[in-house]
């Protein structure tokens, strides 16, 4: 699930091509027509479905709608890679402890929305990023990797989201395999 560039998308993608990541990305998900993520998905040979968070009446309408494409494809596990919505219960519940996320600070520090201004406004030495199961309540999920990034002098939002990036790009994978070997979803090959 993506909502903008796609880079960490793009990330678990080659991951998977690499061997990397025991796992293979099956779809992308939208909620911005047209945003990089999509792009990104098209080039790589992945199939793209947007669910334009603007047409839903609800948050819940549109978890509902994620849950249903999620279960027509038989996803396992399902990652947010820069979904810039909260999800409700319902999309939680259909896939428990099987929701991963991505998120710019070193939790629980600096939740929810512009984790870096937050952390730039604090005057923090050490950011970085944090990759974790996803639970009712924002950004407090179980930990599963975590990268630390140090806030030097002169860093403004752009520097240091570049730094982080990178570091979200590294653990991601990981994460999503620590999350499917606690799942049992990996198989020994004979």
């Amino acid at each position: 699930m993506a909502s903008g560039n796609g880079s960490n998308f793009e990330a678990l993608v080659e991951a998977g091509a690499r061997q990397l990541l025991p796992a293979q990305v099956v779809s992308l998900v939208v909620n911005n027509p047209g945003c990089g993520a999509s792009q990104r998905a098209e080039r790589l040979g992945i199939g793209v479905t947007c669910l334009n968070h603007r047409s839903f009446a609800s948050r819940d309408s549109l978890d509902g709608a994620l849950v249903d494409h999620f279960q027509a494809i038989g996803v396992d596990l399902v990652v947010m890679a820069g979904w810039m919505r909260i999800v409700t219960s319902r999309l939680i519940r259909a896939y428990p402890e099987r929701l991963v996320n991505i998120h710019p600070s070193l939790l629980p520090s600096f939740r929810g929305v512009d984790a870096i201004g937050q952390a730039l406004a604090a005057g923090v030495r050490l950011s970085g990023c944090t990759a974790h199961l996803v639970s009712e309540e924002v950004d407090a999920g179980r930990i599963l990797a975590q990268a630390a990034v140090p806030v030097v002098p002169g860093d403004n939002h752009a520097t240091l989201a570049r730094r982080i990036q990178a570091q979200e790009h590294r653990i991601l994978p990981l994460a999503v395999g620590l999350a499917a070997e606690r799942l049992g979803l990996l198989h020994s090959q004979p």
